[in-house]
């Protein structure tokens, strides 16, 4: 790959990143807003019912995590259910292979784990416990176009989006003006005030 190839696949891969990150964050604000429900705040769980007995992790993505990962989140959400003798916990799969409540038990990381309050569960069946509603993950769905389309109509005039070629475009010429490579004018940008990278 040519060092704008490299810039370009990096770039990408941050964008879908971010995304990610945006799509979970605004999760956990719809379903935040449902009465009887908050965000947790940065408290470690990211929606709780306000009596206690829920506490739920979300992932965008059923395959986010790895074995290590997987563990931690079993571990908190487990703790989670010892400390509320009423509480269910639940790792919400925004993005499931299928639709699903179970529990969440088995080989992770090596391990053997179960517990009766801890479990998995795909985006829609959360939605729906939350809501009371078996469609709620649906008729977000519906709506989000025409919300999105109010939304760009208010600020687009007002967002500016650079893309990605424009940013590989500034720093090639920022490493031409500097007659440095792209790598080391990328390096220089963010490591310019350590020890040593000013000679780049």
């Amino acid at each position: 790959m040519t060092e704008a190839q490299i810039i370009e696949a990096e770039i990408l891969r941050q964008i879908d990143k971010s995304i990610n990150n945006a799509i979970g964050k605004f999760h956990e604000q719809v379903l935040g807003g449902i009465q009887g429900f908050e965000q947790g705040q940065a408290s470690g769980f990211d929606i709780k019912a306000t009596d206690n007995t829920l506490f739920d992790d979300i992932k965008n993505k059923h395959n986010t995590m790895n074995s290590s990962a997987a563990e931690s989140l079993f571990q908190k959400l487990s703790r989670y259910a010892d400390t509320h003798k009423k509480a269910k916990c639940y790792w919400v799969q925004i993005l499931a292979k299928s639709s699903f409540t179970e529990l969440w038990s088995g080989d992770i990381n090596g391990k053997e784990y179960s517990h009766s309050r801890v479990y998995k569960i795909s985006g829609d069946q959360f939605y729906h416990l939350l809501t009371g509603s078996p469609t709620a993950f649906f008729d977000l769905y519906k709506v989000l176009p025409k919300v999105i389309e109010d939304f760009l109509n208010g600020t687009a005039s007002r967002v500016y989006s650079a893309t990605s070629t424009d940013i590989v475009a500034n720093i090639e010429a920022a490493a031409k003006t500097s007659h440095r490579s792209v790598i080391d004018q990328i390096t220089f940008d963010n490591f310019d005030y350590y020890a040593g990278f000013d000679r780049l």
